[in-house]
């Protein structure tokens, strides 16, 4: 049975960085794709960031080009999100994803999903 827990999640002020964490166990983690995706009140879930399995390819939502960055250390199954110039609309809870696919957005192809983590980000 795959497993996803995301850890890292937090309260900071906007400008701050943050770095999520999410551990894979029960599954070949160097087999699945990666994604990060978040969801705040009141709004469906959203792609962030996803990864390939070797992590040589990676893709952004547009909001978080050039402040986030997705990256894996397939020895300790883990996959990352690290989040610069965090801003109040980055709020919500970031959940991470694992599929058989590669560079995919679409929640709907992801297999696996971790409980989330809340990030707060005040102004």
């Amino acid at each position: 049975q795959v497993q996803l827990v995301e850890s890292g999640g937090g309260l900071v002020q906007a400008a701050d960085s943050l770095r999520l964490s999410c551990a894979v166990s029960g599954g070949t983690f160097s087999r699945y794709g990666m994604g990060w995706f978040r969801q705040a009140p009141g709004k469906e879930r959203a792609f962030v960031a996803t990864i390939s399995q070797s992590g040589a390819m990676t893709y952004y939502a547009d909001s978080v080009k050039g402040r986030f960055t997705i990256f894996r250390d397939n020895a300790k199954n883990t996959v990352y999100l690290q989040m610069s110039s965090l801003k109040p609309e980055d709020t919500a809870v970031y959940y991470c994803a694992a599929t058989f696919r590669s560079i995919v957005t679409s929640d709907q192809m992801y297999d696996y999903w971790g409980q989330g983590t809340q990030v707060t980000v005040s102004s």
